[in-house]
């Protein structure tokens, strides 16, 4: 099985009934790009892009059978770390206003809302849920700065 294919299915599994998974060629085409760094273990992965000191990260995932065992703030760190090795001084990104678990793991790590997409993720038989706009200063020269 390709690393794509990998990441599909896990993908799959922590989003299970949240709407359109992404496909084996959506993943296949983000890990072959330069721009993006993918930090994986066995039981998830985060994976960012970084473009012009910005990164944005696209998809954080943990096997449901493994949560709650600090697997998803550990790849949060190694993709934030990545990231910033690639020059990024801010990250970015998007989670649903219902994620109750994300939004803590986001605010534990130092994220702020800088935004919020109403009705951005459509889901099956369900009413669309807004986006909230995360974002956090990576650059280890200024810290406590706001991401701008």
């Amino acid at each position: 099985m390709s690393r794509a294919e990998t990441l599909t299915r896990l993908h799959a599994r922590a989003f299970s009934g949240q709407g359109r998974g992404w496909s084996v060629a959506e993943f296949a085409d983000l890990i072959a790009s330069p721009l993006c760094c993918l930090c994986a273990g066995p039981h998830g992965f985060a994976l960012a892009r970084v473009i012009a000191g910005e990164a944005e990260l696209l998809t954080l995932a943990t096997d449901p059978d493994h949560r709650r065992r600090g697997i998803a703030a550990d790849l949060l760190q190694r993709v934030e770390a990545a990231a910033a090795e690639r020059g990024a001084l801010d990250q970015f990104l998007e989670v649903a206003a219902d994620n109750v678990a994300a939004r803590a793991l986001y605010a534990k790590a130092g994220y702020i809302q800088i935004g919020q997409r109403a009705g951005y993720y459509v889901r099956p038989g369900a009413d669309p849920v807004d986006a909230l706009v995360l974002a956090k200063a990576l650059g280890t020269l200024d810290r406590g700065r706001a991401p701008t």
